[in-house]
């Protein structure tokens, strides 16, 4: 693994498969990205002047080591889980004999156990080795789903949930972590938008199947099903992550290290950005199955095609987010957040028509995932130093807008202002995260001039000749 990536833990086998023909030359330094992390790596071993196969070169900056696709199948049962609700929560509700709203707090109670298992178990599993916890959360987070299949109560189900949700906190933080390790710098958005990636999938396929389940078998088979995916899951990760070791002596991973991150205002600007984005998306799609039945007038036979058609959207956005994200990381942010807002506004007036509520579902998709790469690549970036907590902190940060976006969502419906409320609350929610993108935006270039500024000082008579790093 190349030295300069910040990674406590050292794999024992090659983070990246080696590829044919003589290793790459140096990467030539370039102005960062609008936000990106700067970073350059250089091959060892290789004689100055040498000319590299160009596309040995081309491929060794493009591909992806198996092990971040390996960790996005993943993150398919775990997406799976956490979403596949919005699908069966009015058989779920009839079964259990609950208002919708309330079980709507189930996606809530899921979103709570991620804020905090995520930097807890990040803390505790810090200096263990990364495959082994990756391997022992998936196996909690299975059981999770069995014991939510069989739960007899809704209370057992809600602890069931919060269960499971801790452990696919502790395996998005360490999954997220592992999987930038195992990249450059430059290339942090394009791994992360593999792991987001599973997120898409289980939207396009998870969740509708989950739903079809759900109506013809009863919503206990969804659960039994997820849990069928995470022990596939957990064989992946057994046979095909590269075990790792902690590191030792002065790059030993230490806690008060890394929560120095917290000190800087980036780090939280990147966290209310998350949340805030992620709130306006789920206050409607916890709640797009109801408005697609009771406001659109859609057969309930339709839920599965929305919500797969919304996955679809994701997944498409996910693509390009993923690609453009590394080199224009605040203009993917700008643009997939405000577009998301537009949607949302779209939405709450166009709700009562069938063709308007389905088109807008994929939109919302589009664009609410073409974000997620860059925000995760943005709070490694500003955290570069605490890659664990960065892990801990993004998933931290989604989940509390999962969190508060179902609540006040509930809080709408239940004051009786109907289903296409809740698309102008996210619509505000999204406004909202455009502003907190803005000043984060600001901070960034602030902070790029004056460190231009102080590496144009003379020191010791001498002009600095490295160019200053952005985040």
């Amino acid at each position: 693994m190349p030295d300069h990536l910040p990674d406590a833990h050292r794999t024992e086998t090659p983070a990246a498969p080696h590829l044919p023909g003589p290793p790459p030359e140096p990467r030539e330094k370039a102005a960062a990205p609008d936000g990106a992390g700067a970073g350059t790596a250089n091959a060892p071993g290789r004689a100055a002047g040498s000319v590299p196969h160009e596309p040995s070169r081309k491929a060794a900056a493009t591909r992806m080591p198996l092990a971040v696709y390996v960790l996005g199948l993943s993150v398919f049962a775990l997406g799976t889980s956490e979403f596949m609700l919005s699908g069966i929560l009015e058989p779920l509700a009839r079964d259990m004999g609950v208002s919708i709203p309330k079980a709507g707090m189930l996606v809530s109670a899921f979103a709570i156990g991620m804020v905090v298992g995520a930097p807890l178990l990040a803390a505790a599993t810090l200096r263990l080795p990364r495959r082994t916890t990756l391997i022992a959360l998936l196996a909690v987070f299975g059981l999770g789903q069995v014991a939510g299949a069989l739960a007899p109560t809704y209370g057992v189900l809600f602890v069931s949930r919060v269960v499971s949700a801790l452990a696919c906190a502790g395996f998005w933080a360490v999954g997220a972590a592992v999987a930038v390790s195992l990249v450059p710098v430059t290339q942090r958005a394009r791994a992360m938008a593999v792991m987001v990636g599973g997120l898409s999938v289980a939207n396009i396929a998870g969740v509708p199947a989950g739903a079809f389940l759900g109506q013809h078998a009863g919503w206990r088979a969804a659960f039994w099903a997820v849990a069928a995916l995470a022990a596939l899951g957990l064989v992946g990760v057994v046979a095909l992550v590269p075990r790792t070791r902690p590191a030792t002596g002065a790059d030993a991973p230490r806690l008060r290290r890394e929560l120095r991150i917290y000190a800087d205002r980036q780090v939280w600007l990147a966290l209310v950005t998350i949340a805030l984005n992620a709130a306006a998306v789920f206050a409607l799609f916890s709640y797009l199955s109801p408005l697609l039945t009771r406001t659109a007038g859609l057969a309930e036979g339709w839920v599965p095609w929305v919500l797969a058609l919304f996955g679809l959207g994701a997944l498409i956005g996910t693509a390009i987010g993923g690609r453009i994200a590394d080199a224009h990381l605040f203009g993917t942010m700008y643009a997939g957040i405000a577009a998301s807002a537009v949607v949302l506004g779209v939405l709450a007036l166009l709700a009562h028509s069938p063709a308007a509520a389905v088109g807008l579902a994929f939109l919302l998709g589009l664009t609410a995932f073409t974000t997620a790469p860059a925000l995760n690549a943005r709070m490694f970036n500003v955290a570069n130093a605490a890659p664990t907590l960065a892990g801990a902190t993004t998933t931290a940060s989604f989940n509390i807008g999962n969190t508060l976006g179902p609540w006040l969502g509930g809080l709408v419906i239940g004051a009786g202002w109907g289903y296409p409320a809740v698309a102008w609350t996210g619509a505000l929610l999204a406004a909202a995260a455009v502003g907190a993108t803005l000043l984060a935006s600001r901070l960034h270039r602030a902070s790029a001039r004056s460190q231009v500024i102080a590496g144009a000082r003379p020191e010791h008579g001498h002009p600095a000749s490295a160019a200053p790093r952005h985040r």
